[in-house]
């Protein structure tokens, strides 16, 4: 895990999306703790404050919480959240466009389903 200084998303956008893959991934699971804040400010040369202010994205969705005086650990279906989370975002931003971009070319549901199970078949998987 890495961050890049010359991103154009916030580093504390970073660590939070660096948080949640590794959540998703199974890096952490439920009631795992995480890093504390200051460990991930010295890992990554980074204040402190913006370590804090990317896991209270992660608070503030729900995926993690805090355990007074312990740290901060991975919350109970964490990982389901961010799979709907992530089912979500697939669906506004590719799913969405390709319907519309299917119905500027006259591509029909039945048809642009058709070309998705092609898809997947090329795909081997």
């Amino acid at each position: 895990m890495s961050i890049k200084f010359n991103d154009e998303k916030p580093i504390f956008m970073q660590i939070a999306v660096m948080l949640e893959n590794a959540i998703f991934c199974g890096a952490y699971v439920e009631e795992d703790q995480i890093p504390s804040i200051t460990e991930l400010a010295v890992a990554y040369n980074i204040n402190p404050a913006t370590a804090l202010k990317g896991i209270n994205m992660l608070v503030d969705e729900g995926l993690l919480y805090k355990k007074r005086g312990l740290g901060m650990f991975v919350a109970a279906g964490a990982s389901a959240k961010i799979h709907q989370k992530r089912k979500n975002s697939f669906y506004a931003n590719y799913i969405r466009p390709m319907i519309k971009e299917a119905r500027q070319l006259g591509i029909n549901g039945d048809s642009l389903s058709a070309m998705i199970e092609r898809g997947y078949q090329d795909d081997g998987n």
